[in-house]
């Protein structure tokens, strides 16, 4: 995102992480598949992989202290507080093509990539 300041533009990283209104839909769909609306969708950076860090996503219905909890049309995104630096900006979608189904995830954070995962810095 760009914002003008007096005459020139700046970058500016989005506060946390943004779940775009496709995958907002989707996690509504898989929610009432469910039968529990009352669930948020927690995201997760953890330790693992060859970068050295993996995401988890995963139903949560409740938070924690420090947790970091915002609305995307309906849906309740929660991030821990050792999450939120490395999520900070990433954009999380949905994909249901011909090569690809499933969740997304495009993080600015990320340095480079292995075959399993992001690399962060």
């Amino acid at each position: 995102m760009t914002v003008q300041q007096e005459g020139q533009a700046t970058e500016t990283q989005p506060d946390g992480v943004i779940l775009t209104d496709v995958a907002a839909t989707k996690v509504k769909n898989l929610l009432e598949q469910e039968g529990r609306l009352d669930l948020a969708l927690r995201i997760e950076v953890q330790p693992g992989g060859c970068s050295g860090l993996r995401y988890q996503l995963y139903f949560d219905d409740e938070t924690r202290d420090g947790d970091k909890v915002k609305d995307f049309s309906g849906v309740n995104v929660i991030v821990d507080r050792m999450s939120v630096p490395y999520l900070r900006g990433a954009v999380i979608d949905f994909a249901d093509t011909i090569e690809r189904q499933g969740f997304t995830i495009d993080n600015p954070n990320a340095t480079g990539s292995c075959a399993c995962g992001d690399s962060f810095h």
